[in-house]
C-alpha cells in the first residue's frame, strides 16, 4: 500500500523523509541540519539553510521556463474586473512594489500589515514582504478598529497596507474610518500608511501619513530577494486567543516552502500544469497557504475570487469560475456548500457550466457533515473530500492524500493523518485511547515543517497553551475519535463535548443527524446549563429554500430523528428555526457565543462576526421558546 509505506517513512524516519522533500524547493544554501531537537517543544527544521519565500513562489520559475504561464487569474464579480497575470508579469509588479517598501523605510524583520480586500496588490503586497525579508500580518479586510489596532500594538507594524473599500455583495465596506479608528486606539504608531484607491471609490489622504500606492510606486526600483535564514519567519498570523489576546502564529520561512510545495502534489494532486482554486480570502490561513504560497511554489495556476458563492450574482458562481477557467480542483468551507445547497437545493444552477475539467473538491474550515458531502457528490459526479487542518499548522493533518493513492470515503470522517503527523486520542485520564473512544486529539511531537514553531513574542504562551496539558504532544483542542482503519473522526472543538447527565456527547454527532433532514440547509447544536442534568443540547436549524413543511412538523421529525440514531441518552427535545445562522466570515459557526447567550453569561461581540444583526435576531428565538428570559 503506498500510502501506507510514505507515512510509516515520514513517522520512522522524519529527518530522512523531510530531507529528501527538501532538495524540491531553490535554496540559497541546502540545510545541512534537518531537525534540531535540543529545545523542547521549540523544534527547528533546516536551520542552516537559507532560502527566499519569493524566489520560491516566483522568480525560480522563471529560471526554468515558465514565466510566461498564467500564474495569478482575478476574478470579482462584484466589480466585473477581472485580470491574468504570467509568472513574469507578477514578479515585476512584486519586485517594484518590494523597491517601494524599501522607500518607506522597510528593512529585513520589519513588520508589515495587510489590511486589504481580494486584489491583487493583496497578493503583490505578501510576495514584495518575503522578497525584501519583511514580515507580513494580513487582516482580514474590514476587520473592527479595535482588532486591526490590538495587531498593530502586538507586532509593532511599520507600515500598514490598505485599500480604499472592499465590496460585499450588498454593501461596500469603507475602510477608511476603519484604519482611522485603529490608528487612533493604538499606542504603536506605524510610520506610514499606503492606500490602494479602487476606482470610483478613492479617498481623501491625508499626508504626510497617508500616500496612495501609485505615488508609493512613483519612484521604486525593481529588488531583488534577500537571503534569508531557514527559521527566520515569513509572516504573523493573528487568531483569536481565549484571553481576548489574539495569539501571533507566525511561520518560519524554510520548512514553510518545503511543507506547502509537498502538500499541493501529494494531497491535492495539483500538477504545474494545473489550474487550482481556494475560495477562501488572504486574512485566513487557507488564504495564506492555498490561494497565494502552495500554488506558486508549485507553479501551476491560482485563481483569486473576488465574490461569494451565492449573491454574486447567484448559485451558479461556483460553477461558473470553474467553468470559466478549467479549474482542476476547488478547496472551500463546508458552510459556502451549504450556502449553495440551501439557495439552489436541485443543483439547476450547476446544468448551466461545462465542468469536465473538475476532478476533486476538498473541504475544511469545520466539520463537513454528510449530508452535504453527499448532495455534493451527486451534483458534481468528483470526489468530495473532507480534510481537517488548523491555523497552527498551515497545512493539513488529516486527508485524503489523493496524489499518492486515493482512499475510500468514510461520511463524516476527515480520513487519516497525512504524512508527518502522528495523530493519537488522549483521554481525560491520560491515556492513549482504544479504536472508536473519543477523546482529545493530539500530534506527537516534534510537529512537521511549516507548522507553527512558536507565537510572535510569546513563548511561554506557545509553550502553556498548547504544549503543556500533554507532554510531549501538541494539543488541537479538537475532539474526536480514530477507528479501528486509522480514519479520524473530528466530532467537535473541546469545548463543545457536552456532559449530558454524566455522558459525554459530541454536539458534532447530533448535528450530523440534524444535517440529514431533508428540509434542513444548515445547523448547530449548543449544549446549555441545566440544574438536573449538568447540560442539555439544543439545535438550531436553517431550511432550504423553498421548503414547504411547516416548522412545527419540522422540529418534531428532527428530535425523532436524534432519538432514533443517537439514543435517548442525548435528552435531545428543542430544536429552534431560525432564519440564518451566526457565523464568522470565514464561515464558521459562532455556537460558544450563542451558548453564552443562551446561558445568560457576558460575552464579546465577535470581531469576525459577518453580520452583527444575526445575533439579536437569535436572541429572540431563544425567548420565544423561554431558552433565555
Amino acid at each position: 500500500m503506498k500510502f501506507q509505506q510514505i507515512y510509516n517513512q515520514s513517522i520512522e524516519n522524519p529527518e530522512e523523509f523531510w530531507q529528501k522533500n527538501s532538495d524540491d524547493i531553490f535554496w540559497f544554501k541546502k540545510p545541512t541540519k534537518i531537525l534540531n531537537k535540543s529545545n523542547h517543544p521549540f523544534y527547528r527544521w533546516y536551520e542552516d539553510g537559507t532560502t527566499n519565500t519569493c524566489y520560491n513562489a516566483l522568480d525560480v520559475h522563471i529560471d526554468n521556463g515558465i514565466g510566461d504561464k498564467t500564474a495569478l487569474i482575478y476574478d470579482s464579480p462584484i466589480t466585473g474586473n477581472k485580470l491574468k497575470l504570467t509568472y513574469k508579469e507578477l514578479k515585476d509588479k512584486v519586485s517594484k512594489f518590494a523597491g517601494a517598501l524599501i522607500n518607506q523605510g522597510v528593512k529585513k524583520g520589519d513588520r508589515v500589515i495587510i489590511y486589504m480586500p481580494m486584489i491583487p496588490e493583496a497578493v503583490v503586497a505578501m510576495l514584495a514582504c518575503g522578497r525584501i525579508g519583511a514580515i507580513h500580518s494580513v487582516v482580514f479586510g474590514g476587520f473592527a478598529s479595535n482588532e486591526l489596532a490590538s495587531r498593530i500594538d502586538d507586532s509593532k507594524a511599520k507600515i500598514l497596507l490598505t485599500a480604499s473599500c472592499g465590496f460585499e455583495p450588498s454593501r461596500t465596506v469603507e475602510y477608511k474610518p476603519l484604519v482611522d479608528g485603529a490608528l487612533k486606539l493604538a499606542n504603536h504608531k506605524v510610520e506610514k500608511v499606503i492606500f490602494f484607491q479602487r476606482k470610483g471609490n478613492e479617498v481623501k489622504l491625508n499626508a504626510p501619513l497617508e500616500i496612495s500606492w501609485d505615488e508609493a510606486l512613483s519612484n521604486s526600483k525593481d529588488t531583488d530577494c534577500v537571503e534569508m535564514n531557514s527559521n527566520e519567519y515569513a509572516y504573523i498570523l493573528y487568531t483569536s486567543g481565549t484571553t481576548g489576546i489574539p495569539k501571533g502564529i507566525v511561520r518560519d520561512i524554510g520548512g514553510h516552502i518545503v511543507a506547502l510545495k509537498w502538500t499541493m502534489k501529494n494531497i491535492y494532486n495539483i500538477n504545474k500544469e494545473d489550474v487550482w482554486w481556494s475560495a477562501s480570502d488572504i486574512g485566513w490561513i487557507v488564504g495564506h497557504s492555498y490561494i497565494v504560497y502552495a500554488p506558486l511554489f508549485k507553479g501551476c495556476t491560482t485563481v483569486l475570487f473576488e465574490g461569494k458563492p451565492v449573491g454574486t450574482p447567484d448559485a451558479g458562481a461556483f460553477w461558473k469560475i470553474i467553468s470559466d477557467y478549467k479549474v482542476k480542483s476547488l478547496f472551500t468551507a463546508p458552510t459556502a456548500f451549504r450556502a449553495i445547497k440551501k439557495e439552489d437545493p436541485d443543483g439547476k444552477f450547476f446544468s448551466k457550466y461545462n465542468l469536465s475539467s473538475f476532478k476533486s473538491l476538498f473541504l475544511a474550515g469545520e466539520r463537513a457533515d454528510p449530508d452535504t458531502i453527499k448532495w455534493a457528490e451527486r451534483l458534481l459526479n468528483v470526489p468530495v473530500i473532507d480534510h481537517w487542518w488548523q491555523t497552527e499548522t498551515s497545512w493539513a493533518i488529516s486527508s485524503n492524500c489523493t496524489g499518492i493513492e486515493m482512499m475510500k470515503t468514510k461520511y463524516g470522517s476527515a480520513c487519516k493523518a497525512v504524512p508527518g503527523y502522528d495523530v493519537k486520542i488522549i483521554k481525560p485520564d491520560h491515556s492513549i485511547a482504544k479504536p472508536n473512544e473519543m477523546g482529545d486529539i493530539v500530534v506527537k511531537l516534534p510537529l512537521p515543517p511549516g507548522t507553527f514553531p512558536t507565537l510572535w513574542n510569546a513563548d511561554d504562551r506557545y509553550k502553556k497553551t498548547y504544549m503543556t496539558n500533554y507532554e510531549g504532544y501538541y494539543q488541537t483542542y479538537d475532539a474526536g475519535h480514530i477507528d479501528e482503519d486509522g480514519y479520524i473522526w473530528i466530532m467537535s472543538r473541546t469545548d463543545d463535548i457536552i456532559n449530558v447527565a454524566g455522558h459525554r456527547l459530541s454536539t458534532g454527532a447530533i448535528e450530523e443527524v440534524l444535517s440529514e433532514h431533508q428540509s434542513v440547509a444548515e445547523c448547530a447544536v449548543i449544549g446549555i446549563a441545566d440544574k438536573l442534568k449538568g447540560q442539555l443540547p439544543i439545535g438550531l436549524i436553517a431550511l432550504k429554500a423553498g421548503v414547504d413543511k411547516d416548522n412545527e412538523t419540522i422540529t418534531k421529525e428532527c428530535i425523532q430523528m436524534v432519538r432514533d440514531k443517537v439514543g435517548p441518552v442525548a435528552a435531545f427535545k428543542t430544536v429552534i428555526v431560525v432564519k440564518r445562522l451566526p457565523k464568522t466570515r470565514s464561515g464558521k459557526i459562532l455556537r460558544g457565543t450563542v451558548r453564552k447567550i443562551a446561558d445568560s453569561e457576558d460575552y464579546k461581540m465577535p470581531a469576525t462576526i459577518d453580520d452583527p444583526i444575526i445575533l439579536d435576531e437569535i436572541k429572540e428565538d431563544l425567548k420565544k421558546h423561554r431558552i433565555i428570559n
